[in-house]
């Protein structure tokens, strides 16, 4: 008994660690989300100032993609406040059961769901932005006599908010990688995919003035348009298969087949891997000889937790031992 005491307090211990450890990594996601809105935010009313003074379709369709990160970004911040909020004992004041027996575990793994959830809302808020630019391109080609030739300073605007966001997006991306986090991958993609829309912006300006194509301009913002709905379909599809439980299988084969390497197991039975936030959790049901004492594969279980945690980072491994038929 005693040594079960040990152990539930070592494994609180480590829980604990991990869940510092993750809150630090959404403190420092925080910070760098809060820089993108300031940098959203200066590039979306330049562009919209040179728009109106320069009559380009195409810089106004790019400050709305520049507005839609604001949006996607204050969304993200929400969710990570949210998964950050670990003083409160419910969620969206829904009470939980008690959760004394994991030390707050499973409420707060419930609470980091929500970073992924935001992070879906994201890419709504991009498809819905997304169709309104693809509108309005479509509107200004199919009424030739509201199209006109940009101004030249409109090019300034597209060459500001290039720069701005290629450094935005390296640093979203460095940090994304650095901290393991969804939420900063997501800012990356939707900052990489708004300075290619700048660039893209910006080129098609310079050609409508260089060749005089007034049409041109309506045809460059379809084209934001449509590389906006593109990034958004692709975050809106890796946040859903989250929610919706999805597990990479190559990723679960790998867990199988480092479970079914120890020696007191003769088979994987069952094994599912879940998202909760960043973090992943494995429920794991393994067969092993009938004549096993209780006390024999508790341990093995324990083993085969530290090596999912050592290896590959898992949160928790629920492991279940079974009587080999």
């Amino acid at each position: 008994m005693k040594e079960l005491n040990e152990h539930r307090q070592q494994e609180q211990a480590e829980w604990q660690a991990r869940q510092q450890a993750e809150l630090a990594k959404l403190r420092g996601a925080q910070r760098h989300l809060y820089l993108n809105v300031a940098a959203y935010l200066g590039i979306a009313v330049i562009e919209f100032y040179l728009a109106i003074v320069g009559h380009s379709q195409t810089l106004r369709a790019d400050a709305f993609n520049n507005l839609s990160g604001i949006i996607s970004t204050v969304l993200l911040l929400i969710g990570i406040y949210i998964a950050r909020d670990i003083h409160d004992d419910d969620l969206m004041g829904q009470p939980l059961p008690e959760d004394y027996s994991h030390n707050g575990q499973r409420l707060q793994l419930t609470r980091f769901h929500y970073e992924t959830v935001f992070t879906m809302l994201t890419g709504i808020v991009m498809i819905a932005i997304a169709a309104s630019v693809i509108y309005s391109g479509i509107k200004s080609l199919m009424n030739p006599a509201d199209q006109e030739v940009p101004q030249p300073i409109t090019i300034l605007g597209a060459g500001i908010a290039t720069v701005v966001m290629l450094g935005v997006w390296w640093l979203n991306r460095r940090a994304g990688r650095k901290l393991k986090n969804a939420a900063l991958t997501a800012a990356a993609l939707d900052s990489l995919s708004d300075a290619i829309t700048s660039i893209a912006s910006m080129i098609a300006i310079g050609g409508a003035l260089a060749f005089k194509l007034t049409w041109l301009d309506g045809v460059a913002s379809m084209l934001v348009g449509i590389y906006i709905l593109t990034a958004g379909i692709k975050i809106f599809r890796e946040s859903s298969l989250n929610l919706a439980d999805y597990f990479d299988p190559e990723v679960e084969e790998q867990f199988r087949q480092m479970a079914a390497g120890f020696a007191g197991v003769k088979r994987v039975e069952d094994l599912k891997a879940h998202y909760n936030g960043n973090v992943v959790t494995v429920d794991l049901v393994i067969a092993v000889d009938a004549h096993m004492e209780v006390q024999d594969s508790y341990r093995l279980g324990e083993e085969i937790e530290a090596a999912m945690r050592h290896e590959f980072g898992v949160v928790d491994t629920n492991v279940m031992a079974v009587p080999a038929g």
